[in-house]
């Protein structure tokens, strides 16, 4: 059964018949950051995912930019899943004109509602720290959006069902299909006159903490496919083993430590594997550990409501959290830095672009008793991946904090598929895919992974540039 969206084929014939069918990416494309990806068809533009540029500052101007498209000339927005680097950009989008339905699952749509009131109330306080303190060179800072901006584009979200074939208009629909990563996360699939194109989202990994590995979605023409992690391997170690070690060492030297969370996803999985490890007697069940992050907290009770998206039953997600101190005052945030004794802090923002873990960073980076954790993709030009470079010091709010704790990062809690999980996702494709195009990654990661699907899969791969149209296919009828 189609649901069809109103009114978009009255809309669409009005303008010039287009006989090619393009891609163009508008974020995401030689960075991990800013995913907007368009699919340009005679049957009308579509959208899928509309991020926030993160990391570096050349980076994080572009989200200050316009977008070198006409707004109304966009059919249709469709999500892959909540993060802010694929769901951030839509207050923006929408208060600039856009002004039809923004497509996704039911988990995502939660999510996103909450991430996008979270970044626009961060960014309204940062706009007023920076204005009281004077550490801004804009004078006067000013948020990128508001609160009211965020409640302008809710109107516009529409939950889809996963599986079912939802129709743009003529020859174009699409569907949603679960691939891991987070919660509510899908891969994209679009007809497009006669033709498959799957865009495959943030893949997630084989095996998860909480989630299922990505379902399949049989056969595609052409696969816009992320690239993260395409020149890594994960380690092979147990997880559990690296996490409880570090743990263990560090309450052993009486120090803290400190993990700095994605507040969707990856959160509840460090939660979780604290939960079991305290179960277990892997580390000590008298350890205190703080989810010092709202939204966190938030969003893992949102989550509850959808048992369906995960592998654990509904009272073991209860009693993880139950296992845990939530502080929802940012005044109390203190109180926890202050507490005597070695303690394990949850703090978002997960690559240290802001948020209450910048409370914590200041307060331990220079204790060499302390651990801070790195438990997922660290952008270039973010704090995160300072650290892992082994920065010696880092600037927050316009002061320099020397680095002397001991920083360590456990690849086996990324949320991202690596470069042997990407190949083995490809190979369902591989008998019917006429291109493969890469987004999302740095780009030795891209070239990385390029070499590797040509040489393996012998398969076509291009790597997509920045707002340059790629033609994908010719129609052989008349419009």
């Amino acid at each position: 059964m189609n649901e069809s969206f109103n009114g978009m084929e009255s809309a669409i014939e009005t303008g010039p018949a287009i006989q090619n069918v393009y891609l163009q990416s508008l974020g995401a494309a030689g960075t991990v950051t800013g995913s907007k990806h368009l699919l340009l068809t005679p049957g009308g533009n579509v959208m899928i995912d509309c991020g926030l540029f993160q990391g570096i500052k050349a980076l994080r101007e572009k989200n200050w930019e316009s977008l070198p498209v006409n707004l109304a000339d966009i059919s249709a927005l469709i999500l892959t899943h909540a993060h802010l680097d694929h769901c951030g950009y839509i207050p923006l989008l929408v208060r600039n004109g856009y002004r039809n339905k923004i497509y996704m699952s039911q988990p995502t749509r939660d999510l996103v509602e909450l991430i996008l009131r979270d970044c626009a109330k961060l960014q309204e306080e940062d706009a007023q720290k920076a204005n009281k303190y004077g550490y801004s060179r804009h004078h006067p800072a000013k948020a990128l959006y508001t609160v009211k901006d965020v409640e302008a584009a809710l109107p516009y979200f529409e939950v889809c069902e996963i599986h079912k074939t939802i129709s743009l208009a003529k020859q174009l629909s699409f569907s949603l299909y679960p691939c891991g990563h987070i919660a509510g996360a899908c891969s994209v699939k679009i007809s497009c006159f006669e033709k498959t194109i799957v865009f495959s989202g943030d893949i997630g990994r084989d095996q998860s903490e909480l989630l299922p590995g990505p379902e399949l979605l049989g056969q595609a023409d052409f696969v816009v496919m992320e690239s993260t992690y395409g020149d890594r391997l994960h380690s092979k170690n147990d997880t559990s083993q690296d996490l409880a070690g570090a743990i263990n060492d560090t309450v052993f030297n009486k120090g803290n430590v400190l993990i700095p969370c994605f507040a969707v996803g990856r959160a509840q999985e460090v939660m979780h594997l604290i939960y079991r490890l305290k179960q277990h007697n892997l580390i000590p069940s008298s350890i205190p550990v703080y989810l010092d992050s709202p939204m966190a907290a938030v969003a893992g009770k949102t989550l509850v409501h959808f048992p369906e998206w995960f592998t654990i039953d509904e009272k073991e997600c209860a009693d993880m959290f139950n296992s845990v101190t939530i502080n929802k005052d940012y005044k109390d945030t203190e109180k926890i830095i202050k507490r005597a004794g070695p303690k394990i802090v949850l703090a978002a923002s997960g690559m240290l672009t802001g948020g209450r873990v910048l409370e914590y960073l200041k307060r331990y980076l220079g204790d060499e008793r302390n651990t801070i954790l790195l438990i997922g993709f660290q952008a270039e030009g973010t704090r995160g991946r300072a650290l892992l470079n082994h920065i010696h010091e880092l600037k927050i709010h316009g002061q320099y904090y020397p680095v002397v704790a001991k920083v360590q990062e456990i690849e086996g809690l990324s949320a991202h598929a690596d470069q042997s999980e990407l190949i083995t996702w490809l190979k369902q494709f591989q008998n019917s895919v006429s291109g493969v195009y890469l987004v999302h990654g740095e780009p030795c990661a891209q070239d990385t992974l390029r070499v590797k699907i040509q040489d393996e899969l012998k398969l076509t791969v291009k790597i997509m540039q920045p707002y340059h149209k790629e033609l994908l296919f010719t129609l052989n009828q008349q419009l």
